[in-house]
């Protein structure tokens, strides 16, 4: 008799905030998760040392990079082991929070190929993701997820934080339906 494993998820908080509310909708979409018996990992983001980018191009063709190891290369090998990924991430400057872009910097040659003609090539083709936003990250996140292969199984974005803080029933309840459809 096979024994099945149970699905992996892992969850990239991008919020320097732990009890902020892209945290907080995290750990409910983990919780939610692990209600669907699938093995879940969070990982704050913004606790990890990671050293910038230095840009030098080196990891498109050694297929690594070559700082010195990092919590980069650590997370790098959660996503590849994972089966799914959720990504949080508040709004800064109209971007993801800084940390989170400087780890996606530096994973670039572990989410993406490249073609002998230079075409980008997907590495992560059929997992599934979730984006999970305060504002106008999800363009930045989409971008990331689809030139890594990932398919995104839809996108929860609260914004006007500032008043409404906290999780409406209808916001909970998506968070249940995004993780339902990761685990199906």
């Amino acid at each position: 008799m096979t024994q099945t494993r149970n699905m992996k998820i892992l969850i990239l908080n991008g919020s320097p905030r732990s009890n902020g509310l892209i945290s907080r909708i995290l750990d409910t979409m983990a919780n939610e998760a692990r209600q669907h018996h699938a093995e879940v990992e969070v990982v704050p983001v913004c606790r990890l040392d990671i050293h910038p980018c230095t840009g030098c191009m080196s990891c498109r063709s050694r297929h690594n990079c070559v700082l010195p190891e990092d919590d980069a290369q650590r997370t790098l090998a959660k996503i590849v082991e994972a089966d799914a990924l959720v990504i949080g991430s508040p709004c800064y400057w109209g971007n993801m929070s800084g940390q989170l872009k400087i780890l996606f910097d530096r994973l670039v040659y572990g989410l993406m190929g490249e073609s002998p003609k230079g075409f980008p090539l997907p590495l992560h083709k059929g997992k599934k993701a979730v984006i999970v936003s305060t504002g106008s990250t999800v363009k930045a996140l989409r971008e990331i997820l689809k030139w890594s292969g990932f398919s995104v199984q839809g996108v929860l974005q609260k914004g006007g934080t500032k008043q409404h803080h906290e999780l409406t029933m209808k916001e909970l309840q998506k968070c249940k339906t995004l993780i339902k459809r990761l685990t199906i």
